[in-house]
């Protein structure tokens, strides 16, 4: 009886331990892509398409899958992607530039920018919210409509992946070296967690859904 307890805690361990290292491969994997600019967001996409596989440990062969999912998103979010990091530069300058500067005017122009900032990383947590279950014609236009969508319907968890998000990269700024780590995995489990938290869906229905 003993035996087959400590065996069955032993595969437990053994299995939680395969699991932090894939998804360690997996970050690796996205930093490395991540150098190329067009490349961030559609390898981003591909580690949330394939996150729930490396947690739940039921296929093999993960850095394959990756590289198919990587080679699904990268044509059809590269430009996207790209418009979504100029304005995220952009937006973070703006902040910078606005909290350095004095005057009233200061205050008008952060009331604006610090609602903006957090609703497009709020819409940007939804979308990879949804990707998972996202169909393969999905394209940028019909994953912002689905991103709007569950953003509306789970506003709290968003919200709450907003401040978890912000709080890292405030995290971030203090040590550099967690971009390793965390570049990647931090949103993709933060999407990951407000997704299987918040949905009430029967377990019955399929895996795939087209938005």
């Amino acid at each position: 009886m003993s035996d087959a307890g400590g065996m069955g805690r032993s595969n437990v361990v053994l299995s939680k331990l395969s699991m932090v290292g894939d998804l360690l491969m997996l970050q690796l994997v996205f930093v490395v892509l991540s150098v190329g600019v067009v490349t961030l967001y559609p390898a981003a996409f591909a580690l949330q398409r394939v996150l729930p596989d490396a947690i739940g440990q039921e296929h093999p062969q993960l850095l394959r899958r990756f590289w198919r999912q990587f080679r699904w998103a990268f044509p059809r979010f590269w430009l996207a992607g790209l418009c979504l990091y100029a304005g995220s530069i952009a937006l973070a300058f703006g902040l910078l530039f606005w909290v350095q500067t004095g005057g009233p005017i200061r205050i008008a122009a952060l009331a604006v920018l610090i609602p903006l900032t957090g609703m497009i990383v709020g819409l940007y947590l939804s979308a990879l919210a949804v990707l998972p279950r996202a169909g393969e014609d999905v394209t940028p236009r019909s994953l912002f409509r689905a991103a709007n969508l569950f953003l509306l319907q789970h506003s709290l968890g968003i919200a709450g992946g907003v401040i978890a998000l912000l709080t890292w990269f405030a995290l971030l700024s203090q040590l550099p070296t967690l971009f390793l780590v965390g570049s990647g995995l931090v949103p993709a489990l933060l999407a990951y967690w407000i997704s299987r938290t918040t949905d009430r869906r029967p377990k019955k229905d399929p895996d795939d859904v087209s938005i």
